[in-house]
């Protein structure tokens, strides 16, 4: 992979895996309604524009009906549960409990009519991947918390769910259309939400931070960025960086929010992160004749954002 690669591969890393952070810190002090729509608005202030002038806008209007599917379990479903869900949980956990997206992405792809056989490994890779999950989840079962772990792991499922769609749904639609309609879309759909709660006084410096860097950095800086990770590397590639992601969002909560950093924590990371590396593992050629099949698992993201192949997430 050249320099280049690298740099944007770090960035994406970074880039995808600081939203825990700074999602735990607008939730203190404004509403769910109010975390999503500034984030879809202002990704949609920058990249609509740049969606428009590129054209193409009927195929847009050729795939509505999937797009807005595609929005519904990418955007619409996933940050407002997301958001909700840190209300009662840590970053950290957050973050962890959703790198469970490409073990419930290959569980999905099979399920769905995926030709490709699982190998031991693979299934290894499943098993290992939720007693990850089970190690993680099972200290904080009690009260809301059991409820914001059902949430977070709504949003797994949501995560691996929009890249079937887009790659089944929506390949003739470039990348850039998709995530800005998306975008769009959900802003739409959280106008009303977010002026019924709106804050009665004007949040802190810290909380405005947190929303504008949700938006402008973690949303549409973002998307600009893997698009050009994805030009450069291909997907398959570009995509390993959402194993990366847990670990920053570990790092992030401990260093600025002070979350604890407890050995239940790395042993979970340790196996979540092991089971879904070894869970979408793609067969080696003496294994399988011919070209190895695409692993649609490997398709993640929180939060869409795919290219004219696979999608990217969360």
């Amino acid at each position: 992979m050249s320099r280049r690669g690298w740099m944007l591969f770090a960035l994406m890393s970074v880039l995808w895996g600081i939203p825990y952070l700074l999602i735990k810190v607008a939730v203190e002090s404004v509403s769910v309604p109010m975390v999503v729509f500034a984030r879809t608005a202002l990704g949609v202030l920058v990249l609509l524009p740049l969606a428009v002038r590129a054209g193409r806008l009927d195929v847009v209007r050729r795939h509505w009906r999937p797009l807005l599917l595609f929005t519904a379990v990418e955007i619409l479903g996933p940050w407002a549960l997301l958001s909700d869900a840190e209300n009662r949980l840590t970053s950290s956990m957050t973050g962890l409990l959703i790198a469970a997206v490409p073990i419930i992405g290959v569980v999905l792809a099979r399920l769905t009519g995926d030709a490709e056989r699982l190998g031991p490994l693979r299934w290894a890779g499943l098993l290992v991947g939720l007693a990850g999950v089970g190690v993680l989840a099972g200290s904080h079962l009690g009260g809301g918390s059991a409820l914001a772990i059902g949430e977070v792991m709504l949003v797994a499922v949501g995560y691996a769910i929009a890249p079937m769609i887009a790659t089944r749904r929506l390949q003739d639609l470039p990348s850039l259309h998709m995530a800005a309609f998306s975008l769009a879309i959900a802003a739409l759909a959280y106008t009303g939400p977010a002026i019924a709660t709106w804050p009665s006084a004007m949040p802190d410096g810290r909380v405005l931070a947190a929303l504008a860097a949700l938006g402008l950095v973690c949303t549409a800086l973002a998307f600009i960025v893997f698009f050009e990770l994805i030009r450069e590397v291909g997907t398959s590639r570009g995509m390993v960086f959402t194993y990366v992601n847990p670990a920053v969002a570990v790092a992030a909560g401990v260093m600025f929010l002070g979350e604890p950093l407890s050995g239940t924590i790395i042993a979970s990371f340790v196996l979540i992160l092991g089971g879904s590396v070894l869970a979408t593992a793609r067969r080696s050629p003496a294994a399988a004749p011919g070209p190895p099949p695409e692993d649609s698992a490997h398709a993640l993201e929180p939060v869409a954002k795919p290219t004219p192949a696979p999608a990217p997430e969360r």
